[in-house]
């Protein structure tokens, strides 16, 4: 009687459950699970993943890996969305910027994956290029800890202008966000990347960039969907509404606005 009851009840659960359940029932068996094919970055996936195989993106990204920029991690995937949307915006009038640039890896392996040289656009690259300002820094992002985090940023202006001296038209513009944004000349932008950990110098930048967007262009948020970051994503989900638009959540943990 039990035994049918049991074979009823697995009868009755998705075939992917009920194998689980058999498998804690018999100990000698086992289920095989198909490797992952990406597991970095907080992403797991057995989705295709080819592009990491792809010998344009893939010197890209060890480029950008080359600058030290990601010590604590691999994010590839990330990578490739950023590379993404600026080879999109290559077909759009305007100017890149990125807002958040350590030591350049993202901005350094889009250089390479676009032909950044080639092109008739210059990319302007902000941050203090020694961490998080402190005065901008809320209460709540302090108790997450944010200001902790300051200590894994050091000294690297000297650093970036070395990664990007072939690069004649790449501004390296140092300096706190937003006191940093009248430096930039572009009237149109066609790419923007926003990643500098808390919700004021973001906003900033969005609020100051959002009518040079042209359309079609790419706002890509870094820290939208991370753990801990969720003054972030509720500061840039009322930007996106204030606007008639939506953020795209990513698994990579990105959110992308497209101008429309």
């Amino acid at each position: 009687m039990l035994r049918e009851l049991r074979r009823a009840c697995l009868s009755a659960l998705p075939e992917p459950l009920a194998k689980i359940i058999r498998c804690i029932g018999a100990p000698n068996k086992f289920i095989h699970f198909p490797d992952p094919t990406f597991a970095q970055d907080g992403l797991v996936t057995r989705h295709n993943a080819d592009f990491m195989r792809e010998p344009r993106f893939a010197e890209s990204y060890r480029l950008g890996k080359a600058t030290g920029s990601w010590p604590g991690g691999e994010p590839a995937w990330r990578t490739y969305v950023a590379c993404w949307a600026a080879q999109k915006a290559v077909g759009l009038e305007g100017d890149f910027v990125e807002c958040g640039v350590n030591r350049g890896g993202m901005s350094r392996a889009i250089c390479h994956y676009v032909g950044f040289e080639k092109l008739p656009k210059l990319f302007w690259l902000l941050d203090t290029y020694h961490g998080l300002a402190e005065e901008l820094i809320s209460e709540e992002e302090r108790g997450q800890g944010r200001t902790a985090q300051r200590d894994y940023y050091t000294e690297c202006l000297g650093a970036v202008q070395e990664t990007f001296k072939a690069y004649p038209n790449v501004r390296i513009v140092q300096g706190v966000i937003p006191g940093t944004l009248s430096q930039v000349t572009a009237q149109k932008v066609s790419y923007l990347s926003i990643d500098m950990n808390c919700v004021a110098p973001e906003i900033a930048a969005a609020e100051h960039f959002w009518d040079r967007l042209v359309s079609g262009a790419v706002m890509v948020l870094d820290d939208y969907g991370f753990e801990l970051h969720d003054p972030q994503k509720r500061a840039f989900d009322e930007f996106a509404a204030r606007r008639g638009v939506q953020v795209l959540s990513m698994p990579t943990g990105q959110g992308l606005i497209f101008k429309p």
